[in-house]
């Protein structure tokens, strides 16, 4: 009988241990889960004020005139021409950087007198 309940002591014991082990790995996912939850509440609330913003009257205006260049009744436009009778810059070329030789070729130079 002691053998008996030596073995079903050691059987619970693993059972234990086993379900202790599994707690700590749910344990360590709970929390993770916890911080991409918190980090996804924030996300949607940051969306939710940009979608706030974007469909407000003040954000329609201002795509209106700073991006899409429109105007409202009584508004002047004003369309700057280019001056056509300005010399335009030269643009400056770099002058091209020298290549050295390959090694093959220098070592060839050292024992023979021409290069292939």
């Amino acid at each position: 009988m002691l053998v008996i309940g030596l073995v079903v002591l050691g059987l619970l014991v693993m059972d234990f241990n086993s379900r202790m082990a599994d707690l700590r790995r749910l344990s360590d996912r709970e929390t993770v889960v916890a911080e991409e939850k918190a980090s996804l509440k924030r996300t949607e609330a940051y969306l939710e004020t940009q979608v706030a913003y974007a469909t407000s009257a003040g954000a329609v205006r201002e795509e209106a005139y700073e991006n899409l260049h429109m105007q409202r009744e009584g508004d002047t436009a004003f369309v700057l021409i280019p001056d056509t009778d300005s010399t335009p810059l030269p643009t400056v070329m770099p002058a091209p950087t020298p290549q050295p030789d390959p090694n093959w070729k220098i070592w060839i130079s050292l024992f023979v007198d021409s290069v292939p």
